[in-house]
């Protein structure tokens, strides 16, 4: 149950403003932490070198896009619990992380790897990378060094609940009690409204109920349709009129949310790319020296306590079971 669970004591704030001071926070934690790098040092303006804040934001909402994009075009394709939980863990990791310390592209598909697995949409590593352009191999090692650090930033509190369920028990009651008809025409404008709704930080704010009824009523809006005498006097009744004033305003702010939904420049999005690269913590970045020497110690140290590198061996391990067992064989890189 939601209200018993880990995404609601854990993961739903009060209001945007918690969310806005957790990414400052973040942002400036990193900057603390990497002003006298090498590279920062030599560029003198801090305030031109490091992403602000707010740009960081505007980067990880294109990688949302980049998110939704992936899981439209993968093979097979992904059921919708999937795409929803990976947008659960991308948004709550870059709530206490910098863009600038784990880059959006890697923790992407990090995020959707690890939501196959506990939504049990079945796939092995090779048909999930082979979804991937470029050096499938090197996707592979970069989704196994970040899944378990996905995890431990999660807190491992993995277990998503959806707003899928809540929507459907909600059309079978205006089937049953309501006066609407053929409810089933709503559901374009419900299919589009939760789709949006992931790129929106509702998910973060409102409960999935919330998010369903809202989806329902804005539905009913595209076919000029009016649900207020089901919602009042059928679904919340006169016992419940006491929390009709809270229905009502969470359901007015997700519709809002949904309405505000602006898309950056491509102009200045290459900008931030650009700058994310100079700014980027090299530990983290898969093409770097200190990043390749750093996964060399790893593999060379003789100490079996090293936790990280063995679980990448034993997913590495477990991944070739699986594409055994489906029959699939190891998906090569291009270069290869």
């Amino acid at each position: 149950m939601y209200m018993s669970s880990t995404q609601k004591r854990s993961w739903t704030f009060s209001n945007e403003s918690e969310l806005i001071t957790l990414r400052t926070e973040a942002n400036a934690q990193y900057i603390e932490r990497h002003r006298e790098d090498e590279a920062a040092v030599k560029a003198g303006d801090m305030s031109r070198f490091f992403l602000t804040a707010a740009e960081e934001r505007c980067l990880v909402r294109q990688f949302e896009l980049h998110l939704r994009d992936f899981c439209r075009r993968f093979q097979p394709p992904v059921p919708r619990a999937v795409m929803g939980a990976a947008f659960h863990y991308f948004k709550r990791f870059y709530l206490r992380n910098s863009a600038m310390d784990y880059h959006p592209k890697e923790m992407l598909v990090t995020c959707v790897y690890l939501a196959t697995k506990v939504e049990e949409f079945n796939v092995s590593m090779a048909q999930f990378v082979s979804n991937i352009k470029g050096d499938r191999e090197k996707a592979a090692e970069i989704i196994l060094n970040n899944e378990l650090l996905l995890m431990l930033h999660l807190n491992y509190n993995l277990t998503v609940h959806h707003p899928f369920r809540p929507v459907e028990g909600l059309l079978v009651d205006i089937k049953s009690r309501g006066s609407l008809r053929d409810p089933e025409r709503l559901r374009p404008g419900i299919e589009e409204m939760l789709e949006r709704v992931y790129l929106t930080d509702a998910i973060l704010l409102y409960s999935p109920s919330q998010i369903a009824l809202a989806a329902i009523l804005h539905a009913a809006s595209k076919i000029n349709e009016n649900l207020d005498s089901y919602v009042m006097d059928i679904l919340i009744g006169p016992s419940g009129r006491e929390h009709l004033s809270g229905l009502i305003e969470a359901v007015r702010c997700i519709r809002s949310l949904i309405k505000c939904i602006e898309l950056p420049p491509k102009d200045q999005m290459r900008m931030l790319e650009k700058k994310l690269e100079k700014c980027r913590n090299q530990a983290h970045n898969p093409d770097s020296y200190v990043y390749k020497k750093r996964m060399l110690d790893m593999i060379d140290e003789d100490d079996d306590d090293d936790e990280r590198y063995l679980y990448t061996k034993m997913i590495r391990d477990q991944s070739a079971n699986d594409e055994a067992l489906l029959g699939v064989s190891k998906v090569h890189s291009p270069a290869a």
